[in-house]
């Protein structure tokens, strides 16, 4: 049985490895904050939560099926909840028929099998019982195909023959093995036998001829009788209790695999109703293809800043469709970074088949995402900052592809303007010449001007609102890059306006 609710043709693999730059990721864009509130302190909703973000889907149709299966479930979060539980409490009972109280010989491994087995049916039943009566609330092909399925595998008659297998299983009437003598007269060829039909009336019983057989009866205080007898009960155990026992392991990891990816949707419900709480609007993003150029948004904020403040976080606009390049300028703490991480956010968001922090969002996938942030000062570093970013930026070169989305947040500003404009132009023109999309935030006005003045088509530039009394709207507009970034309003915050006492 297979669940099938975060890719249309295989398993969510929870243990996979993460992408080489899921550090920088993680750190850049604050990911840690987005993973701790759709996991409001579970820590396996997490896990899911980190591993399902950072492997990021890279075709239209894989994204388009779990967003299909997201708006099922904000449509009936109850459900949703609900089947979770179910696997919860599954993976909780079945670790309360301790295995430590059973050895491993074939008779125990059988006896607790039973148990779980017999737990098992009545789990199944229950989530059977859940898709029943809820599947016309759902539209999803993942979730037609998984209540299709569990209504296809788990039939009454199914349940019938389980629960008449198991009760034979408990050997009431004790064990009906069969043997044959193997060299030197030793046992061989143990089989468990199906004891005969016993429904019969009592007269029949009575009057049917029994098969010649010969009877020993152990005496009440023979241990080493009680003994052998045991092992030749287990050597005809043994295969039906690794079969069952088996059975056992493939239903508990369905409800694994069902549990795992029933999480990534309960991290999506609990984001959704915190920002809900909070009056900030989401919005279903519409993919496009992997070799395109699209970027149009309106009301995009950074998810992230939204559960670190009590005020509303402003959102921004944009139509950077066809371009490759987006550089950003302005006024110092003027929301520069704060856009540059909403647009990573929303790019990975989307690329995990998630909803978008925008009241519209529509980008094309790309293969990879890479950040390239400024990093503090580092006493263990043992070169310069500049080397350090540079070193960095050439890891990133390494494993980037045609068509990755890279993020630089004030780059090369570590050495004189001249040299670093120089190496932040030439690094950006290499890569726009391998089909690179990159966004850029920059306080060096000779690289961005220079990039401007040459009109480059696929090029846009955006700049930090400041209004005249030197207060920040948090909106970036586009707009030539200007030669001062207002310092001089960050030193009148801090030590008062100029020509005070």
């Amino acid at each position: 049985m297979k669940a099938f609710l975060m890719h249309r043709d295989r398993d969510f693999d929870l243990d996979a490895a993460l992408p080489p730059n899921s550090e920088a990721l993680i750190q850049d864009l604050e990911l840690n904050v987005l993973f701790n509130a759709m996991a409001r302190g579970d820590r396996y909703l997490y896990e899911v939560a980190r591993t399902a973000v950072l492997q990021i889907l890279r075709g239209e149709e894989e994204v388009r099926y779990r967003q299909d299966i997201l708006r099922d479930v904000l449509a009936n979060p109850l459900v949703i909840r609900q089947l979770y539980d179910l696997t919860i409490e599954t993976r909780e009972r079945e670790n309360k028929i301790h295995a430590w109280m059973y050895t491993h010989s074939p008779s125990s491994i059988l006896a607790r099998s039973v148990q779980v087995l017999q737990l098992f049916v009545v789990m199944l039943k229950q989530l059977k019982g859940i898709g029943t009566y809820n599947v016309q609330r759902f539209s999803s092909e993942g979730f037609k195909t998984l209540f299709a399925m569990l209504d296809r595998e788990l039939k009454d008659d199914y349940f019938i023959s389980i629960e008449d297998h198991l009760d034979r299983l408990k050997f009431r009437d004790g064990v009906l093995i069969s043997a044959a003598l193997g060299k030197g007269n030793k046992g061989a060829d143990y089989k468990l036998r199906r004891p005969k039909d016993r429904a019969k009336s009592w007269i029949t019983r009575l009057t049917t001829p029994k098969p010649p057989a010969y009877t020993w009866r152990l005496p009440p205080r023979d241990e080493s009788g009680a003994s052998a007898l045991g092992e030749l009960r287990d050597r005809g155990l043994n295969l039906v209790a690794n079969a069952l026992a088996q059975s056992d392991d493939h239903i508990l990891s369905f409800f694994a695999m069902l549990r795992a990816e029933l999480a990534f949707y309960v991290g999506c419900l609990n984001l959704r109703e915190q920002l809900a709480k909070k009056g900030q609007p989401i919005s279903f993003p519409t993919p496009a293809a992997l070799g395109e150029r699209k970027l149009t948004f309106s009301g995009l904020y950074d998810v992230c800043l939204t559960f670190k403040t009590d005020r509303r976080v402003v959102g921004n606009d944009l139509n950077a469709d066809n371009r490759d390049l987006v550089i950003v300028t302005g006024a110092n703490q003027g929301g520069k970074t704060t856009f540059l991480r909403s647009l990573g956010l929303a790019q990975l968001m989307m690329q995990c088949g998630m909803f978008v922090p925008a009241e519209s969002f529509s980008a094309n996938l790309c293969s990879h995402i890479f950040t390239h942030y400024r990093r503090e000062e580092d006493v263990t570093m043992k070169s310069g900052k500049l080397d350090e970013e540079l070193s960095r930026c050439s890891e990133i070169v390494d494993a980037i592809a045609p068509d990755a989305l890279l993020l630089f947040n004030e780059s090369f500003a570590a050495t004189n303007e001249r040299e670093g404009s120089e190496i932040a132009r030439q690094i950006t023109s290499a890569l726009l010449e391998k089909r690179i999309k990159i966004g850029f935030v920059t306080h060096l006005y000779d690289f961005a001007h220079s990039v401007y003045d040459k009109n480059i088509g696929t090029s846009i530039f955006l700049r930090a609102e400041r209004q005249a009394d030197g207060e920040r709207s948090f909106k970036l507009r586009e707009g030539e890059p200007l030669q001062t970034a207002y310092g001089e309003d960050l030193y009148d915050e801090i030590f008062g306006a100029r020509g005070d006492p």
